[in-house]
């Protein structure tokens, strides 16, 4: 049995079918796919379709109730897995709604990826709904091309503001028939936490890290290496902030970079620190080691400042463990990030966003929590593909950014740590951007869905001689 709150007993839960990363894996899809099942397998029972490129495990079973009670606290969880290459496909799902017996599938990262699961909606909503922990870094324009995907669903998690904001707009009308809720992902604050700089891990990874070398200043990166990310321009903006500095200064900051320092879907990062940085190469570490959880916190506490500069991003997980482990934060003013720095409206409310104010990016609000020094676009342009025609790519300037690195410098060490700890009071406050207030988010979306869901009509009637105009065009695109 369990104390939790909204504990329900095992022969009473409904069953929910996820489909994502595979969760044991360290993708932030993979991530939030755990943390959503360890939060919440108190109240529901999980069937897991986990993708990964080419699984080594595809076409087995796996029984992973015993680990998730042991994580979760709990002694009568039901979690079982079926490893994919990709994420599955119309004939995976057909048997497992006729063997498992799901009361709901959850999907969550790109629509991309789902086009085989929505074009078979009809058949699937007709027995279980469709639900969606969703996501899209881009407001204007509007994508209009996910309205069909938004229209499979019953029920929409937006991952953020931003994207609940789309979700209501791009689905017009239709947006009333759908239950649309705010579902921001959550880090598990006891892991994700401030250290004392005389912990003893902390210091052997220092030493790790470092050597023996000491440094007054440390920015930090977390993130794979892929083009959107901008590391480039991070590493730049470094290199300009230690112009800044005398060379006595320069010498005692470092730049750690937890990445992989060449990647085709990114660039060779090496290069470019020799190119930018040829004085001060030997104040840029890179950190290639697969680490634990409890080990990238380590990272966080070791740094002063977190940076992440990306043209486009859905949400940045990387912000929310660096504020989560009291670690102030640099960041493009795009996508998610935003709802990470607090902005405040006139009336010093959170930032909301509605179809005429899509996104702060034009800096129409500056005012923010004390723990984000935030860096506004300096170029919006509108970037696309053939599946994604028009997308906003918001990028800033190295210079703004520098200006930020050493606004966070030029404070005292004991300024930086409250400044971080007012980010972690506020993140496991107002925020919730916790694994656990994220577990129980899932909960009361899907019990709001559950309440009133009901299945798809075998035919559905349309009149085809009435046209309602598509005012999602008439968007504005200046703000």
């Amino acid at each position: 049995m369990s104390n939790k709150p909204g504990y329900i007993p095992k022969e009473q839960r409904k069953k929910i079918l996820l489909i994502c990363d595979d969760i044991r894996l360290h993708s932030g899809v993979a991530h939030v796919g755990r943390e959503t099942v360890l939060n919440t397998c108190h109240h529901f029972d999980w069937v897991i379709v986990g993708g990964a490129i080419k699984h080594p495990d595809e076409g087995k079973r796996f029984d992973l109730s015993a680990d998730t009670n042991k994580n979760a606290g709990i002694d009568d969880s039901s979690v079982f897995l079926y490893p994919v290459s990709g994420y599955g496909d119309a004939a995976l799902i057909r048997r497992l709604l006729a063997e498992e017996k799901p009361d709901a599938i959850m999907i969550i990262t790109d629509p991309r990826y789902f086009e085989w699961l929505f074009a078979i909606e009809n058949e699937v909503r007709k027995q279980v709904p469709i639900c969606y922990l969703n996501i899209w870094d881009s407001p204007s324009p509007y994508p209009l091309w996910n309205k069909t995907y938004y229209e499979s669903c019953d029920l929409l998690m937006g991952i953020s503001k931003q994207t609940v904001n789309i979700n209501k707009v791009v689905l017009g009308d239709k947006a009333d028939s759908r239950v649309i809720t705010y579902v921001p992902h959550g880090v598990n604050q006891n892991i994700f936490k401030p250290l004392e700089v005389t912990t003893s891990e902390l210091v052997e990874m220092k030493k790790k890290i470092f050597g023996e070398k000491e440094y007054d200043f440390t920015l930090f990166f977390n993130s794979r290496n892929i083009r959107r990310k901008q590391i480039p321009d991070a590493i730049w903006a470094f290199r300009l902030f230690l112009d800044k500095l005398t060379p006595e200064q320069a010498q005692k900051c470092a730049f750690v970079l937890h990445t992989e320092p060449v990647s085709d879907h990114g660039t060779d990062l090496t290069a470019v620190v020799n190119y930018l940085l040829p004085g001060h190469k030997q104040n840029v570490y890179f950190s290639t080691d697969r680490l634990s959880t409890e080990g990238l916190n380590l990272l966080y506490n070791i740094a002063d400042a977190q940076i992440l500069l990306s043209s486009n991003e859905g949400w940045g997980l990387a912000l929310t463990e660096a504020i989560s482990s009291g670690t102030p934060i640099i960041a493009n003013v795009q996508g998610g990030m935003q709802d990470q720095m607090r902005f405040e409206n006139e009336n010093g409310e959170w930032l909301d966003f509605t179809p005429d104010f899509p996104s702060n990016h034009r800096g129409t609000y500056t005012t923010c929590g004390e723990w984000a020094f935030p860096v506004f676009p300096s170029n919006i342009s509108i970037q696309g593909s053939p599946k994604t025609p028009y997308i906003s790519d918001d990028r800033c300037k190295p210079e703004d950014a520098a200006d930020q690195i050493h606004a966070i410098y030029s404070l005292s060490p004991e300024e930086r740590k409250r400044k971080g700890l007012a980010g972690r009071e506020w993140a496991l406050g107002e925020a919730g951007f916790t694994s656990e207030i994220m577990g129980q988010r899932v909960i009361d979306s899907f019990e709001q869905l559950f309440a009133t869901w009901e299945p798809r009509e075998t035919f559905e009637l349309i009149n085809a001689t009435t046209h309602k105009p598509d005012t999602t065009r008439n968007t504005k695109l200046i703000y």
